[in-house]
């Protein structure tokens, strides 16, 4: 019995010390965190802007730089220029000669690092010529051809010999294959069909429209068609190279019809009493415009119907205001260049530069053939994608 006694009092004296937190135990520490290093300042690139990137003689362009690194970098550059000026807000002036100038921005911490960029500096501008106002613009459009079997070429020395004396647009493209969209986007400023074989009368707004409200004289000189005609093709005549006939101004009126649509013989008639509308277009039959025929025979139908009779007209000789403007349609079917190919585009008469090659790179479509010929006509607001093309007045002499 003592000895059950002693064991129960040991072990509660064990139990009485364990819950007191007796006996002994290794204390906790924490471990003090290692510092992350403050990495050192470093640049590493330097780019370089500078708007705008081609400035006139004497002007000024805003340069400005990116300095990117790591760590806490300094931001600040040092600016240089090649030629002319540049101030510590990155202000370039140019200087008075024309030269292309390289402006330089390096890192004002790592002077390893820098960046440059080119700005054009070209001879001031002269104000670009203005379309000159014409009382006697004529358009012969011509069918099928591309662009490198006209210029130049034998089969068409007229022409050439016209090119040479007036001015050739050498980046000019007809909008769509086949014929008859481009013939409506130079009425239209629309490609209102792609079916040659459409008759169909539009509504949509057009150079005719204008012309009639703010009484500007027309006339369609056509060959194969009798005065006011409103039919489909007849003979050697396509009633799709003569848009005029499918637009409702016209179309749906028979008074208007008469006083338009002519057949071609009226020409001379009008061209000897000296009374040639305001806007003339020239319709030849298929086999005088290129279609059917050949070039040669198209060349020597221009020259022979329209240039040497135009050349006699006071309005196209010395002192005068008209404009002969010969046009294609479309090129070869194989090019699509622009959707119709690449073309000629031709300009003659008093005010236009003579001799001149298209000097500027602008693309010119028959959107701007018709913004063009509403300029020449002091006609504002083109129709269509006319309103927003560029006008062809480079190839007029500078008013």
């Amino acid at each position: 019995m003592r000895t059950c006694v002693r064991s129960f009092l040991a072990t509660l004296f064990l139990v009485i010390l364990l819950a007191c937190g007796g006996g002994s135990s290794t204390p906790t520490t924490n471990p003090t965190p290692t510092p992350t290093p403050t990495p050192s300042p470093t640049v590493t690139s330097v780019s370089v802007s500078c708007s705008p990137t081609t400035v006139d003689v004497s002007t000024t362009a805003q340069c400005n730089a990116t300095v990117s690194g790591t760590g806490s970098y300094s931001s600040s550059v040092t600016w240089s220029a090649s030629t002319g000026s540049i101030d510590k807000t990155g202000l370039f002036t140019a200087p008075a000669s024309a030269t292309t100038a390289t402006v330089t921005a390096t890192s004002t911490q790592d002077t390893t690092k820098y960046a440059t960029a080119s700005i054009t500096v070209r001879a001031k501008s002269t104000p670009p010529p203005t379309t000159p106002r014409s009382n006697h613009v004529v358009l012969v459009m011509e069918e099928n051809q591309s662009y490198s079997t006209v210029v130049g070429s034998s089969a068409w020395p007229n022409l050439n010999h016209l090119i040479a004396t007036g001015a050739l647009a050498t980046n000019y493209y007809a909008d769509t294959h086949p014929s008859i969209g481009n013939y409506f986007m130079l009425t239209t400023g629309q490609i209102l069909s792609n079916d040659d074989n459409s008759t169909t009368v539009y509504s949509a707004d057009n150079i005719a429209r204008r012309m009639l409200s703010s009484s500007v004289s027309f006339r369609v000189y056509a060959e194969g068609i009798t005065r006011g005609y409103l039919g489909g093709n007849t003979g050697l005549y396509l009633i799709r190279h003569n848009p005029f006939a499918m637009l409702s101004d016209i179309a749906d009126s028979a008074t208007v019809a008469n006083s338009v649509l002519w057949p071609f013989t009226q020409l001379t008639i009008d061209l000897n009493a000296h009374a040639l509308p305001a806007f003339t277009y020239i319709v030849p039959d298929v086999d005088d415009d290129a279609h059917n025929g050949t070039p040669q025979q198209a060349d020597s139908w221009l020259q022979t119907n329209v240039i040497t009779p135009l050349s006699t007209d006071p309005a196209f000789q010395s002192g005068g205001d008209g404009v002969l403007i010969i046009d294609f349609d479309e090129a070869a079917d194989s090019d699509t260049t622009h959707g119709g190919g690449h073309v000629a585009a031709v300009f003659w008469g008093p005010g236009v530069q003579s001799g001149y090659k298209q000097t500027s790179s602008t693309a010119y479509q028959h959107e701007s053939m018709l913004a063009t010929m509403m300029e020449l006509l002091n006609l504002s607001n083109p129709p269509g994608s006319a309103a927003n093309a560029p006008v062809m007045n480079e190839f007029f002499v500078r008013q």
